[in-house]
């Protein structure tokens, strides 16, 4: 087969495979990475050559856009404790074990090797467990902790892989010498990511058209991480950082009839990148058994064995050690949530601590790793790349299948409180609409005070036999949607309502809004 329909028949294995994992209700990652392992064994299949540099840009900046414009800052600021302790100290303890651990298998590989390693095997990708755990409403404090992580650790891993792999290429690592680059690209990160995003606000603002929009959006994603890197600062901080921002503004800014398509586009977009990644690393897999004789391959399987049982006893054994910490700080001083949540349990801990599968963040970083250094190859490429499917695959498979059971087992129930915060934000926001036209005493105002009762208690988002009366009729809506929205604007604002509550409204205003674009459409054909 050519290479196009090598990638046309990768796709459509790769849709089917997306679609058994939902009807059983397991994160589809993980019937990806089986079959990027299978393609390692198929004979035919195509080998695809991607530029190392290319590799992060390509998988991880889209995904991370995407989850980090979806990410409340309200909640993570809440949760900031145990944050910091799977986004910093999870990642450190798992990096210094797994470089121990690959060290005292491998004695023969650098110390900034085995670093590197660490650091592509330490962040989890709690996305393919919050795919899952959303379907059976666990707690949400636990799905926000989860979210944060896969959004935040992949900054302080990639960071000590930066720097690893920084020393590989220097043969020589000092503390002293990397402490100012390090510094550098946190803090140069977190400066330039709002900074840009406020350039970036300016120009979208002024354009129109949908597939511009979507183009100039795809193009900004990339552009922002190699502008990053080339400058020597963290392209996921970056990257971070300037979602985060955009997201506080963009809404305000973009009409719906641009937002619809663009949220369709980039989730399509994602599953693409991750269909990409794995089959990638898969491909990847074959000349590296390939090229290995047999009591070689199976001291690799032995090692990615043990890697593989360091990364999940590491996290297990930090998360309830933490979660130990915190009962009995509980115990002394009390429980005291800025706002209502669930209370930190041995069962919610032991859910976080066996969500750590690993997905796309470690297989870009494995493909990433150069080829060569100085004319030489970069020592143990094989052995990581090897190692870093293995773990994605073997936490996928492990983890990853058991998530719902052990979630049943558990019976972690949810409180609900983004239920409630939608429900008051429908509440402020049909006052508002309806406020909005009290002076109006029109036949179109009245009408439209009963729409938007109508529509926003049964929040279906259905614009399908929507009265289509008068241009009179929808200005009436679309000053009333107006008030609506600002309402809603000034709720996540005074942090009465959290993004996922914000969100959800946002998209039942946003129906709303096409079909009174629609009208407005028909009007001018007309």
């Amino acid at each position: 087969m050519t290479t196009l329909e090598s990638t046309l028949v990768i796709l459509l294995i790769a849709l089917l495979l997306a679609r058994a994992a939902r009807r059983v209700c397991v994160p589809y990652p993980a019937f990806l990475a089986a079959g990027g392992a299978v393609l390692a064994f198929v004979p035919g299949t195509p080998t695809f050559v991607l530029e190392p540099d290319l590799a992060l840009a390509l998988f991880v900046a889209p995904v991370l856009l995407d989850a980090a414009y979806d990410a409340s800052p309200r909640d993570l600021k809440d949760n900031w404790a145990p944050l910091a302790a799977l986004v910093v100290i999870a990642v450190i303890l798992t990096t210094i074990a797994v470089a121990f651990v690959a060290h005292a298998l491998v004695p023969a590989m650098p110390w900034a090797a085995a670093v590197a390693l660490g650091a592509v095997v330490a962040p989890p990708d709690a996305a393919a467990a919050t795919a899952v755990l959303r379907q059976l409403r666990p707690p949400h404090r636990i799905l926000t902790i989860l979210q944060g992580e896969s959004l935040l650790n992949d900054a302080s891993a990639l960071l000590i892989y930066r720097v690893a792999v920084g020393a590989v290429v220097a043969q020589r690592f000092s503390v002293g010498g990397i402490a100012p680059t390090f510094l550098f690209a946190v803090a140069g990160s977190i400066v330039v990511g709002p900074a840009l995003a406020w350039v970036q606000l300016r120009v979208a603002r002024r354009v129109r058209d949908a597939p511009t929009s979507i183009i100039m959006q795809f193009v900004t994603t990339f552009g922002i991480w190699i502008f990053a890197e080339r400058i020597g600062l963290s392209g996921v901080l970056t990257m971070v950082c300037f979602a985060i921002a955009v997201a506080r503004r963009a809404p305000e800014l973009m009409p719906a009839r641009l937002r619809v398509p663009s949220y369709a586009v980039w989730e399509t977009v994602v599953f693409l990148v991750n269909v990409l990644a794995f089959a990638f690393i898969g491909l990847q897999m074959r000349p590296i058994l390939s090229g290995l004789e047999p009591a070689m391959r199976s001291r690799y399987f032995g090692i990615a064995g043990a890697v593989l049982a360091t990364v999940i006893a590491v996290r297990l054994a930090w998360v309830l050690l933490y979660s130990l910490v915190v009962r009995w700080k509980l115990a002394r001083y009390g429980f005291h949530p800025p706002r209502p949540m669930t209370r930190p349990s041995v069962r919610g801990a032991l859910l976080v601590a066996w969500c750590g599968m690993r997905g796309i963040v470690t297989l870009a970083a494995a493909l990433a790793l150069p080829t060569s250094v100085d004319g030489r190859a970069f020592p143990f490429r094989d052995l990581i790349v090897f190692t870093a499917f293995c773990v994605v695959l073997g936490t996928l498979t492990i983890q990853g299948l058991t998530v719902r059971p052990l979630l049943r087992l558990l019976n972690l129930r949810d409180d609900d409180p983004v239920g409630r915060e939608v429900s008051l934000a429908r509440q402020r926001t049909l006052q508002a609409a309806i406020t909005s036209l009290q002076d109006d005493s029109s036949p179109e105002a009245a009408a439209v005070r009963d729409e938007y009762a109508a529509r926003l208690e049964s929040a279906t988002g259905d614009t399908a036999g929507e009265p289509r009366e008068t241009p009179a009729h929808d200005r009436v809506r679309r000053h009333a949607l107006a008030a609506a929205r600002h309402a809603l604007f000034e709720l996540r604002a005074a942090n009465d309502i959290g993004d996922d509550a914000f969100h959800q409204v946002e998209e039942e205003l946003d129906w709303v809004e096409m079909g009174a674009s629609a009208v407005e459409q028909a009007e001018r054909t007309d």
